[in-house]
């Protein structure tokens, strides 16, 4: 006997670890507002702190977090990291959920 669940359009052929697991990091409000400023510019970490509004302590610990989870990558000038956000997944996650009006002024 047919279902109306029968004919959902669900992907049993998709992995959906990558995403859930970049959904339990950023559902944290700090890595969420990280990774959204982020997306508009790449930032060295007094930026983001001051952004932010929080001790260089605080965000030095979510940025170990987001680079563990390979989330954002960071590059160093000088004796500056600047990092930026190289996941296409966490892209995506972040767009859907602001679409274009990310930005970290």
């Amino acid at each position: 006997m047919a279902t109306e669940f029968d004919n959902l359009p669900f992907d049993s052929g998709q992995d959906y670890d990558r995403e859930s697991e970049i959904l339990k990091v950023l559902g944290h409000p700090i890595r969420l507002k990280i990774v959204a400023g982020l997306m508009s510019q790449s930032c060295n970490v007094k930026k983001i702190w001051e952004c932010l509004s929080l001790p260089q302590a605080t965000v030095s610990q979510h940025l170990a977090l987001l680079k563990n989870k390979s989330i954002i990558t960071g590059r160093r000038e000088g004796v500056e990291v600047y990092y930026q956000v190289t996941s296409p997944e966490a892209i995506r996650i972040v767009s859907a959920i602001f679409g274009d009006s990310i930005s970290c002024k």
